[in-house]
């Protein structure tokens, strides 16, 4: 075992469990700063694995932007920032909530053992660089690129227009 396989299963573990806190906790900013430090951990297993390319896209796009976005949508439409009894669910929903995530868990470890089995992974460093990343990017990707950065817009003006008083006008 190497320094980068322990060094992935730190950050790994680190980004599992500060996941499941953005998801468990009840306070909504809170979630959101978890998510952070989720997304923040898997850049930081993609510089890991040698794609430094795609861990600069994961911050700044990811942890840049769409938290970001979430934040401003949660000020600007003045939602409850604490908690609240009106969207906290019941203990069967939660129940329900935690089987499906074992279960989707089950499946998606089952189907990787399945498609890797016990074959390691070797890292190619080519397969992160900038040129083959912009030749796809700009190449075929590039309107559903800008289609994303449309209905992001698109929902940061909503955030303004849902925020506004009716008293304004």
């Amino acid at each position: 075992m190497t320094s980068r396989d322990v060094l992935f299963t730190l950050l790994g573990l680190v980004a599992g469990a500060s996941a499941v806190l953005a998801v468990t906790t009840r306070q909504v900013v809170h979630s959101a700063l978890w998510l952070v430090t989720a997304l923040g951990a898997l850049a930081g297993c993609y510089l890991v694995l040698g794609a430094e390319v795609v861990a600069l896209v994961q911050v700044l796009v990811y942890v840049g932007a769409v938290v970001v976005l979430v934040l401003f949508a949660l000020m600007l439409t003045r939602a409850p920032i604490g908690r609240s009894d009106e969207v906290n669910a019941g203990w069967v929903q939660r129940l329900a909530a935690a089987v499906c995530a074992v279960a989707v868990t089950g499946l998606l470890g089952t189907a990787l053992l399945l498609a890797a089995g016990g074959r390691a992974v070797v890292v190619a460093p080519e397969r992160g660089a900038a040129q083959p990343l912009a030749r796809s990017l700009f190449g075929a990707w590039a309107l559903p690129f800008e289609l994303l950065s449309l209905l992001l817009l698109a929902a940061l003006v909503s955030a303004l227009v849902l925020s506004r008083d009716d008293r304004e006008h």
